[in-house]
């Protein structure tokens, strides 16, 4: 087993997920992270609003050029794994909904 797998790519619709997310067009990954945000309070995830603004600025992911992402990420790594789950779902079918707009 691969101990070095980023969290995401441990379950593998998130990961599908983040991929095509991070292969979209900068405006269409700011769209996708409101939805994100929306999608995951809908399910009832909450940030620590503390860790979110301490690790913003120290850690360099992709994700972390737009604070828009970061916190969009924050919620999908504080879901459970089904939540996660269905919020990777969500997230394909919104970028692919969006790639035909």
């Amino acid at each position: 087993m691969d101990n070095n797998k980023r969290w995401y790519d441990k379950e593998p619709t998130l990961s599908l997920a983040v991929s095509l997310l991070k292969n979209s067009k900068e405006d269409l990954q700011l769209e996708c992270a409101e939805f994100i945000k929306v999608k995951a309070r809908d399910f009832g995830v909450t940030l620590n609003s503390n860790l979110f603004g301490a690790f913003n600025y120290v850690l360099h992911r992709w994700y972390d050029a737009s604070e828009s992402l970061a916190e969009a990420f924050s919620y999908l790594k504080e879901a459970d794994d089904e939540t996660r789950k269905q919020l990777a779902i969500a997230i394909i079918s919104f970028l692919e909904k969006a790639e035909t707009r």
